[in-house]
């Protein structure tokens, strides 16, 4: 029988598309979004006939919190145990901005030289691609209430995740915690499924959209499916998992260069993730080093030195998010600063932050609150009882009051999306800071 080989991409596309980016980021920008657009129009195909070349397939990475970080570390797990990974390393989680990342590393010929393709995909897009290319496994981490004016209600996110685990043809990997996530195994059929889970006594720190309000559809205890990894405790930059489930089980604790009790749940889904891919063959101390050494994505717990002090920047966008990254970090002995804006890329609507309590920052209180919707953000301190000490909506200018405020003491900025983009570019004055381009 005549093996069928996949279909190269048209070089005219590769082409234009690398010219397309060149320029792109000779203009200033990321090169993650134009390019890309322009290969689409050009070649439709173009993304299912490189990614198809791959022998070890696609893997997606889809949720609402922690799809960043959480592909990071499955990409660096996967490089340790000697695997060539792609990846869509700007964060630009849309169709084009993967092709956009092809364009970086694509020979003139059509050649994509890696073992597998990991990528970040957002929930609504994923949807297009896996039709185009049916990932061999998914990795779907949660479902929260966020930016309600792009995805709708929570309920049609959570069939956006059922849609990408539907057409992936070998595996899918499970949040069990989260009872929307947990839910899509009932409408899975031939694809083998696993979960990630935490243990009992650590539930009530990683609350989810519905325990905001009291809501019963969090699955009961009993209910529980078992979990391939299960995240058993939690340490300052350091988390104990149980690896496997029944009599093979075995736990293993190490230390993390990820900040935040939220990356540490990452990394168990990571580690169930990369479990299923590899099967049997992994090397237990290279996958624990690379554990150990995985950094978080940039802006998600990102940790940057200004000035001889520590500076750390925590993305927030929805309730769930917010306080969770507000009871990973101690506010003690911190100069803090939120940034708030309500850009397409953020959500226009902030009226979730009125879900999210902000008394741990009421002993220390907020130095600086700025972007957008900084006097919405102060007003909502205020009613938290929290002292603001600056207003300031300009983010260049109010980044270079708090730190020559506080040139030695550790400061914290919590910050929505593109505001956190516009600050790491302005940091860059300050300090080194690793371009995603």
């Amino acid at each position: 029988m005549a093996v069928i080989r996949p279909r190269l991409p048209r070089p005219a596309s590769i082409l234009v598309g690398k010219a397309a980016r060149a320029v792109t980021k000779l203009r200033g920008g990321s090169g993650s979004a134009f390019p890309g657009l322009v290969v689409e129009r050009l070649d439709p195909g173009f993304l299912a006939s490189v990614l198809s070349q791959l022998p070890r397939g696609v893997v997606v990475v889809s949720g609402t919190n922690g799809k960043t970080t959480t592909t990071k570390m499955v990409v660096e797990l996967l490089r340790g145990q000697g695997l060539k990974v792609f990846t869509n390393r700007s964060g630009s989680n849309f169709t084009r901005g993967v092709v956009a990342s092809v364009l970086g590393e694509i020979t003139p010929r059509g050649r994509l030289e890696a073992d597998i393709a990991v990528l970040e995909l957002d929930e609504a897009h994923a949807v297009h691609f896996v039709r185009a290319v049916a990932p061999r496994y998914s990795l779907l981490l949660n479902v929260m209430r966020d930016q309600l004016d792009r995805f709708g209600e929570i309920d049609t996110t959570a069939g956006m995740l059922r849609t990408i685990a539907e057409h992936t043809t070998h595996g899918v990997v499970l949040n069990r915690e989260d009872a929307r996530v947990a839910r899509i195994a009932e409408s899975l059929q031939d694809q083998e499924i696993r979960y990630f889970g935490l243990a009992p006594e650590l539930r009530k720190h990683f609350p989810s959209d519905d325990d905001l309000h009291a809501s019963n559809a969090t699955l009961a205890p009993a209910e529980l499916p078992e979990a391939e990894v299960t995240l058993t405790a939690l340490g300052t930059q350091q988390g104990t998992f149980r690896l496997g489930t029944g009599e093979n089980a075995e736990e293993i604790s190490t230390e993390l260069t990820v900040n935040g009790a939220y990356n540490t749940y990452n990394a168990a889904a990571a580690l169930a993730l990369v479990r299923q891919v590899l099967g049997g063959a992994i090397d237990h101390q290279a996958l624990l080093r690379s554990l150990k050494e995985a950094a978080p994505a940039f802006g998600r717990g990102e940790s940057l030195t200004v000035g001889g002090a520590p500076l750390d920047l925590v993305l927030v966008k929805n309730p769930a998010g917010f306080r969770l990254g507000l009871s990973s970090f101690s506010a003690e002995g911190v100069a803090t600063m939120i940034a708030i804006n309500d850009n397409y890329a953020d959500g226009r609507d902030m009226s979730w932050l009125w879900d999210v309590s902000f008394e741990s920052l009421a002993a220390q209180g907020v130095e600086m609150v700025s972007g957008v919707r900084a006097y919405d953000m102060a007003l909502r301190l205020h009613y938290d009882g929290v002292p603001v000490r600056g207003v300031e909506p300009e983010l260049v200018v109010a980044l270079d009051e708090f730190l020559s405020r506080h040139p030695r003491t550790p400061r914290r900025i919590f910050c929505t999306y593109t505001a956190m983009l516009a600050l790491r570019k302005h940091l860059g004055s300050y300090t080194e800071v690793e371009a995603f381009n």
